[in-house]
This record gives C-alpha cells, structure tokens and sequence, in this order.
C-alpha cells in the first residue's frame, strides 16, 4: 500500500457549519422544503429519524406503486405547482462516525445521508483533514452529494468517497458501491444516472443510507485549482494553504454571489447553479469566440489516490454556463416578470424573489437556454432534479 509521507495536522478552529435547508418539519407543500421555495401541496410527508424508517417508507411506496420524493436539504428540486401524489420522506439522519485516523492510511469516516453537507466539511477542517474544504457552504446533504458529485473551486465530492451505501428499492437489499462502482462524471453518478433513466421517479434507484469518506491528515489545504481562490487567498495555482484559510474563503466568495443561504436574501432563494458547464467537443469548442473559458474535464473514475485530481479527458472541454448567459445578453437580475429573476449577484442563479411559481423559473430558464444556443449554438440543461416538469 502506497504511504504518504505524513503532514503536521492538529485540531484546528474553522467557521462553524452554516444554513443548509429550509426544510420545515411540519411542512405541507414544497415550497417549504426546497431552497428556492417553489412547489406545491403534498398529501403525506415522513420525517425518517432511521435508516429503517427510511427505507420503509419507499418501500411501502414502491409496493403501493405511489411515486415518493426523497428530500435532503431540498438545494437541488424544482417541484412543479400541482400537488404531489405520493409521499415526501424526509431523511432527518445526522451523525459522523470516525472509523480511522492515522498519518499512512488518513482518516475515514462514515456519515448518515441526512446529515448537512456543511456540518461534513466543518467537521473535517477541525480535525485537519483535507479535501472537502472548497465544497464549503454548499447547502443540502451528505446523502446527496455522491449523487451529484457535487463539486466547487476545483473540488469534486469523488475524490472523498470511499463508499456509498444504499438501500436497493428493486431488490429490496442493502448494496454498497465502492469507489470504482460509482461511475463518477461531471455531476453525475451511478445513482444520478438511476433517475435520469426515468424508471424510479424523481429519487434514485438506490436511496443512501451513509456515506463513507477518505481523506488525507493535513492542516494544509489541497492544492489550490480555481483562478478566483487562488486571487482571494493571495496565493498562486497549484499552492497550498491552510484549510481553515480555504473554507473562510469559499464562504466569503459564495457569500458575496448569494450562494450561501441567508433568509434575509433573496438572491440565496436558488437551486444554487441552474444550469450545468456545457461539455463540448474539441470541435465544438473551436467554435467560442477566443476568450471564452475553457476547462479540462477530469475523468473521476481515473483517481487512484487520496484527494488526487482527476486527470483530463482527452477530446473534451468544459466551458462556463455562467459566461455563456451573461455573453448572450443575461445581466444580473434580469427576469420576465417581477416573481423571479437571475440573481443579482450572479447570472448562474435564478431566484425566486417573493411569489414565483415553478412556471415562472421554468418560464425564465427556458428563455435564457433558448438565448445562449441561439447565440452560441450551445444547449444548456439544467443541473436541478425536476419534479413534475419537463424540460424537453
């Protein structure tokens, strides 16, 4: 087994998690369980406090055939304005496991999937772990993060995963899928692919139960990868620096782009991203004017240590959905009628600004998509699940 050298690392003072959800327990309509606060009725909800309660739940859907909703933080549904028919089950699971802490093999930890994302990296950064802290102030769940791989100033939640494991609603078993399994992509996994295909509804195929993570023992940070944060942290591409820096960092930049939660805020009444980086062609890409951004896009799947950084996919170029918007006409706060708008902040983010209905931000999403590929030839999708909604 490969043995790093090991780091100096020790408990270390980090910003305590911030707001994660607008979940309202006693909640009885979308609106109040998603971020953006959008949606409509709901004719049941469970507050799931164990795995079996959990579990039970899809499973009393599934034999019942009624299509259920697994809510976490509620950060990444679009729910349509009718009512939902079936069950909304709420994974309410907090907790964070130590299984290992030493300088060859780093630390790993075991995680309940309702547990806030945040709460995940703080806890890291404390204990001088590093590889989460860029993903800092992301809102929603542990349980949902492998799902979407979620991912910021160049960080990806794979390079973390050891494990995932899930309850299996068609065979009504418990499956864990190591790293290897879960087919990692641009916010894609193996269980986002399970509802993209249609055939469970608007929740996995696999629901989390807990995820298992390893990271290195290191006070420092990752190697910094993201232009922005290397500016912020008055640093260069490639430097490290300590975690707890990085972590105040992140939340400063998403701060100050209406990406952290903030209820007095209406720019932070989101889905986060809206819209996914285009992945293009080397050819395609050819096509942007010059001083578009151009990416490499990381092959997850080729990581073969701990907090590594995926390497490139040859052929392929990732370009920035945010430019896009914002070279095809979309300033900040642009909108269509006064219920939702493009943030303020940020022309990545649609916002509900007091009233806006699903029809609104779909009506909004729409029209920007159709300006960016009539402008750039390049076709937008949307990075939220959509509940009751077609985009196509």
């Amino acid at each position: 087994m490969f043995c790093p050298i090991p780091e100096d690392t020790e408990p270390t003072e980090t910003i305590p998690p911030v707001q994660g959800t607008r979940y309202v327990p006693e909640a009885r309509a979308l609106a109040q369980m998603t971020t953006i606060g959008v949606g409509g009725s709901v004719t049941k909800t469970v507050n799931a406090d164990s795995a079996a309660e959990l579990t039970e739940a899809v499973s009393e859907a599934d034999r019942e055939g009624t299509e259920c909703l697994i809510v976490g933080g509620g950060s990444n549904i679009l729910a349509a304005d009718a009512d939902f028919p079936g069950p909304v089950i709420h994974d309410q699971r907090s907790s964070i496991e130590i299984l290992a802490d030493d300088g060859c093999s780093g630390a790993r930890f075991r995680v309940a999937g309702g547990t806030p994302w945040d709460a995940v990296v703080a806890f890291s950064v404390e204990h001088g772990w590093m590889g989460l802290e860029g993903l800092s102030g992301i809102p929603g769940t542990a349980g949902a993060a492998p799902v979407q791989n979620i991912g910021a100033y160049g960080q990806d939640v794979s390079a973390a995963v050891a494990a995932v494991r899930t309850f299996d609603r068609k065979t009504g078993l418990q499956k864990t899928f190591f790293l290897s399994d879960m087919r990692f992509g641009y916010r894609s996994s193996i269980l986002k692919e399970s509802i993209l295909s249609g055939r469970w509804g608007n929740s996995p195929r696999w629901i989390v139960l807990d995820v298992e993570f390893h990271l290195r023992r290191a006070t420092l940070g990752s190697p910094i990868r993201y232009k922005q944060l290397a500016q912020k942290l008055d640093t260069r591409i490639g430097q490290r620096v300590p975690a707890a820096d990085v972590r105040r960092a992140v939340l400063e930049l998403r701060a100050a782009k209406g990406m952290v939660l903030n209820d007095a805020d209406r720019d932070t009444y989101s889905l986060g991203s809206f819209f996914t980086n285009p992945v293009l062609t080397e050819e395609q890409a050819r096509l942007l004017p010059p001083d578009a951004p151009r990416f490499k896009v990381g092959d997850s799947t080729a990581v073969n240590q701990i907090g590594a950084a995926a390497p490139a996919v040859p052929g392929l170029v990732k370009t920035s959905a945010a430019w896009l918007i914002d070279h095809a006409g979309f300033a900040p706060g642009f909108s269509l009628t006064a219920a939702a708008s493009l943030s303020t902040k940020h022309t990545l983010a649609l916002t509900n600004r007091g009233n806006a209905k699903a029809a609104d931000i779909m009506a909004l999403a729409r029209h920007i998509a159709d300006g960016v590929a009539a402008k750039f030839g390049v076709n937008l999708v949307p990075e939220p699940v959509l509940v009751g909604l077609r985009w196509n």
